[in-house]
């Protein structure tokens, strides 16, 4: 009964609230019922079904009949359980207050504000420190996941739950750190928190997924890589269904969708009724617009270049131009054979009767690309051009009239009528002058009157000539095919006479030794012939090159052969010759001795080389890149040398600076053949195959910190190229700025200042 009694209320209370819900102001006003989508669906099942009820009433729920039932125990047990829940209801609507017995929540208290005088309810502050089990950790650092470098600058690291600043931890200096890691054995398992800013322990489960991750393990620890595999796709009822298929595409999916074509059609009609309208402008649209163009700062920038304007039309361009314009038959010839790019310009002037004769233009396309280049390469940077004086880029060099005495005239020329003169030499004192050609004949003519005073004739091509530097004796030496002459000039004093004399043939001759070198003193005359004659080793060649050491005693020659004998080194006080290299690399073209210090140079066919004598090795090897020596000079003070090469370069080293030349001239259009210092003056003169002779003023300094100056004086030209040989040899003469040169026409020249 009390179940009856209670689904009568219910039903009386839901009816209720449907009549206050179905009829509302809006509906009743406009006569209208709003029905959700279930009520819509509801009542179309109802009108397709028998049963239709229109009259708006809502049904009572079924009131439980107790005599269906056929337990009656069950039913005694329903009815105690509702009972009973019913005696819950009116318990709980009595006592509403029977919360507060659970203390749930924190009792409230009730107040007076000072504010507005109503009373209110104010509850007790929440301690943060309670015990619980969530999920939470004590963490006093609550600023979230920021980066933690913005409070490198502070002595906090963040604030805590209320608010109050977190301060940093103590740390300690690298000593302390490595002395914690000695006492604390667990020092290497904890990680540092950047948070806290202090190190944290692991726990074992983080070192076993350390551990894992360093060996290359899965970090779960359940995980077995080796359990059976579950087959999700096989056996009955487990095939796997494809998505994809190869049956035929439908036919709707390739006809147009008539649904679609009804919409369209629906809003088409809409459009046409005037149901739908679309936006219409606005008039702030139809204001105009005004933009305060000035209001923006004024740009440092220049300006851009205009492009640049073609060429304004001639006369000549004129389809009717005048007769003058007109070319003749030689000039239009002149035009069609010169090059395109060096015509004066690119069309010819001809003339039309009518403009409308004018034929269409044949480089109109050629001058349109033309025109696009020039704005493509157009400069869009104005430069300022400098006005430099190139007077000022020049070196400020003394003048040439203020460095003579320097040669600037030939004064005497000496001819070899036979053939070329190869060599030539000036004895010390300066008074004389020997030459040999390659008919095989040595003149020696005095410089001052350029008289011939002897000649000897030996038969075979002369290569090389030196004077020896002794000035206690008189003799000079003629290098040949294979052998060394000694000469002694005639009308010398008595005294001179005989020391040479006991030089190159003393009465008592020194120890022979074993050696492939023979030396042969002649008997006769010395006036006539060689007094004594040095016979190098078969196939030498002609010594192309001899030079004298200072003191006179030791004579190097150079022969032509390429071979490892190709350098000798010659003592005459002890009638000895020896080869000073075993193995050299390369063929060596020239060799000098050191003016005061025992060094050795070796110019091959790309380096200088300077040996030490005394110790016997290699100290310095320059490399003056070009491609071929041909000469070379060491300076009087032994600091400074020059070389050329036949690729027209000379290069100037400084041996206490560089190995690279601190110089390179290129004064001369040919190779360059001779090279040579003033002993005494600050000269030195190069020789070239285009005939001419360059003098420069040479001046080196006692300063090492001052570089030398190096300025042309003069270009002396008076030798003839013959069979493309100019100037083969040049010599200074001691104690007077005067130059002795040797040409391939067979004439030897003085020049004077």
């Amino acid at each position: 009964m009390a179940i009856t009694g209670l689904g009568k209320v219910r039903n009386k209370r839901k009816q209720e609230e449907v009549e206050e819900v179905e009829k509302g102001p809006f509906a009743g006003a406009v006569d209208l019922e709003m029905h959700s989508e279930d009520e819509v669906e509801d009542e179309d099942e109802d009108r397709e079904g028998d049963d239709v009820s229109d009259d708006g009433d809502v049904d009572e729920f079924p009131e439980i009949d107790a005599a269906s039932d056929s337990d009656e125990e069950s039913d005694e047990e329903e009815e105690e359980e509702d009972a009973d829940d019913l005696d819950e209801e009116d318990t709980l609507d009595e006592n509403s207050d029977a919360d507060s017995d659970l203390h749930i929540f924190p009792k409230s208290k009730k107040v007076v504000s000072n504010i507005t005088g109503q009373t209110k309810v104010v509850y007790p502050e929440i301690e943060p420190d309670y015990d619980s089990d969530s999920s939470t950790e004590d963490d006093p650092n609550r600023v979230g996941n920021i980066p933690m470098h913005w409070y490198d600058d502070l002595p906090h690291l963040g604030y805590n739950i209320d608010g109050k600043r977190v301060l940093r931890p103590a740390k300690g200096d690298e000593l302390d750190r490595f002395l914690q890691t000695v006492e604390d054995p667990n020092s290497w398992t904890t990680a540092f928190d950047k948070n806290t800013q202090m190190d944290k322990p692991l726990s074992a489960e983080e070192l076993d997924i350390i551990r894992r991750l360093q060996a290359g393990e899965n970090p779960d620890a359940e995980y077995d890589p080796y359990e059976p595999t579950i087959e999700w796709f096989t056996g009955k009822g487990k095939e796997e269904v494809m998505p994809l298929s190869s049956a035929p595409e439908p036919k709707r999916r390739w006809l147009p969708s008539k649904w679609e074509k009804q919409k369209i059609m629906k809003i088409v009609r809409a459009i046409r009724q005037g149901r739908i309208v679309g936006s219409k402008p606005t008039a702030a649209d139809k204001k105009q617009q005004f933009y305060a163009i000035w209001n923006e700062p004024p740009s440092n920038q220049p300006p851009p270049l205009p492009a640049p304007k073609p060429k304004l039309p001639t006369n000549s361009e004129s389809y009717n131009p005048p007769e003058e314009y007109l070319p003749t038959e030689e000039e239009r010839k002149q035009w069609e054979n010169t090059d395109p790019e060096d015509r004066e310009r690119d069309y010819l002037p001809h003339k039309y009767p009518a403009l409308r004769l004018v034929p269409a233009y044949d480089q109109f396309i050629k001058q349109r690309f033309n025109r696009q280049l020039d704005l493509y390469l157009a400069p869009r940077i104005q430069r300022v051009k400098l006005n430099v004086d190139p007077n000022s880029l020049l070196p400020k060099l003394p003048s040439p009239n203020s460095l003579r005495p320097f040669p600037n005239y030939k004064s005497l020329q000496f001819m070899h009528t036979k053939a070329r003169v190869r060599c030539l030499s000036i004895s010390p004192d300066g008074a004389w002058v020997a030459s040999g050609d390659e008919s095989g004949v040595i003149s020696l003519w005095e410089v001052n009157v350029g008289r011939e005073v002897k000649r000897w004739n030996l038969g075979n091509k002369v290569g090389a000539i030196e004077w020896c530097p002794r000035l206690d004796a008189c003799f000079l030496v003629a290098g040949t095919e294979e052998r060394l002459h000694f000469f002694i000039p005639p009308n010398i004093s008595p005294a001179m006479l005989t020391t040479t004399q006991s030089i190159l043939a003393p009465a008592t001759l020194p120890p022979t030794t074993q050696s492939s070198i023979k030396w042969i003193s002649t008997s006769g005359a010395a006036e006539d012939g060689p007094i004594l004659t040095i016979e190098l080793p078969s196939a030498s060649g002609l010594s192309r090159q001899l030079t004298w050491h200072r003191k006179g005693d030791y004579l190097a020659s150079v022969s032509s052969s390429e071979t490892q004998g190709s350098v000798w080194m010659h003592q005459i006080s002890r009638r000895h010759s020896q080869a000073p290299f075993k193995k050299i690399k390369g063929a060596v073209q020239m060799v000098l001795f050191h003016p005061t210090k025992p060094h050795f140079f070796v110019a091959t066919q790309r380096y200088v080389r300077l040996y030490n004598l005394a110790e016997q090795k290699l100290l310095k090897t320059l490399m003056p890149g070009i491609k071929w020596i041909s000469s070379m000079d060491v300076h009087p003070s032994g600091d400074h040398i020059i070389v050329g090469g036949y690729d027209r370069k000379l290069c100037w080293f400084d041996l206490e600076l560089s190995e690279k030349p601190y110089k390179v001239l290129r004064y001369h259009s040919r190779a360059i053949r001779s090279l040579h210092f003033h002993p005494t003056y600050p000269l030195f003169a190069s020789s070239s195959d285009d005939g001419s002779i360059q003098i420069f003023h040479a001046r080196v300094y006692s300063d090492l910190m001052t570089d030398p100056l190096i300025v042309p004086l003069k270009i002396l030209r008076g030798h003839d190229v013959q069979e493309g040989l100019g100037v083969l040899q040049i010599k200074w003469v001691n104690k007077q700025p005067w130059l002795v040169s040797a040409g391939a026409d067979g004439s030897v020249s003085l020049w004077c200042s």
